[in-house]
């Protein structure tokens, strides 16, 4: 029996997944069984999975039923103590499991443990990188207020919290990491490994180039943790939809690449201020405020340019440099 289960589910994945299961053979902690769940993929991805020598690779095809459903299914498979999700077009840094398991093992006390987020495009090449968080123990308030860990494709969890925890709602078509990392956070406490082991692709095609679908799901995940969430905590709910709606209009200006997204996004701003004023405060807030407003004033094209200028001037991500391989990312 293996000491971890990675899933991986996969749609049409044909050309990620080789890459994708490339940093899973590329880990130093090699004791794992890799489930892929074909979600009913119509292009070569099987093909390109069935060529590949690794006894670790478990396949299992199913009639397409979204990211949630694959992931349950993911779950069922699994044989592992531990359990771990990476999404088809993700990578992972190749300590990521090792580190991560090390974290739990020598914080028994952890149910989930959790590493940094930076950014890939197609390419694989690096765009940017959060600055860093250091949330452990409980980190139920945090996680209600947005969901610092970034993506679906990070976590490692003992197999007891996800079993706790439950299945992913196969009614949410975005945000539903987000759901089940809440649900988990209210049953144990979260432990971090400081390192930005998690790349993220980013493309013209992500659920997070959808703001609307993401707006609605994302709006509904937060209804429904705070309707379970206990009293002492209801008064984060204003900071949360602020913090939702900056995130939306980032969304708008990175996807919406004319001045319709700028107007978008300025809607999402004010939405924000109105349900946090505080947030206007935040470094991150104040540098959108002067992102839009630039963009406002000068033709769209050439305040994209002098915006990127002055983030490379003065970055507000973190930019510390580290390796994929012998790929220097940063």
């Amino acid at each position: 029996m293996p000491v971890v289960s990675v899933i991986i589910p996969a749609y049409n994945a044909e050309k990620t997944i080789l890459e994708t299961i490339q940093s899973l053979q590329q880990q130093t902690f090699s004791d794992f069984e890799a489930i892929v769940i074909n979600d009913g993929s119509t292009d070569s991805t099987l093909e390109l999975l069935s060529k590949i020598e690794d006894s670790r690779l478990k396949v299992f095809s199913y009639e397409n039923g979204g990211l949630p459903v694959a992931r349950n299914r993911g779950i069922d498979r699994a044989t592992g103590e531990y359990i771990t999700f990476i999404d088809a077009d993700d990578l992972w840094t190749p300590d990521k499991l090792e580190l991560q398991l090390a974290a739990l093992q020598h914080h028994p006390e952890a149910g989930v443990v959790y590493s940094w987020t930076a950014f890939i495009n197609e390419k694989s090449e690096f765009l940017y990188a959060w600055s860093p968080l250091y949330y452990e123990g409980n980190v139920y308030p945090e996680l209600l207020i947005k969901n610092f860990i970034s993506s679906g494709s990070n976590i490692l969890a003992r197999r007891q919290f996800i079993e706790k925890a439950g299945k992913f709602d196969p009614t949410l078509k975005s945000a539903e990491d987000w759901d089940y990392y809440i649900r988990l956070a209210a049953l144990c406490p979260f432990v971090l490994v400081p390192k930005y082991q998690i790349l993220y692709r980013r493309s013209s095609q992500s659920m997070t180039s959808k703001v609307d679908v993401m707006e609605k799901y994302i709006l509904t995940v937060t209804a429904r943790a705070f309707q379970a969430a206990p009293p002492d905590m209801q008064y984060l709910k204003k900071r949360s939809l602020a913090t939702t709606y900056r995130f939306l209009a980032q969304l708008c200006i990175a996807h919406v690449q004319d001045d319709r997204g700028v107007k978008l996004a300025s809607q999402k701003l004010q939405k924000a201020m109105r349900s946090y004023p505080k947030i206007l405060l935040d470094r991150q807030t104040l540098r959108l405020v002067v992102k839009l407003g630039l963009m406002r004033l000068l033709p769209y094209n050439f305040s994209v340019n002098f915006t990127q200028f002055l983030g490379k001037l003065l970055p507000d991500s973190a930019t510390k440099r580290f390796k994929l391989g012998n790929q220097d990312l940063v």
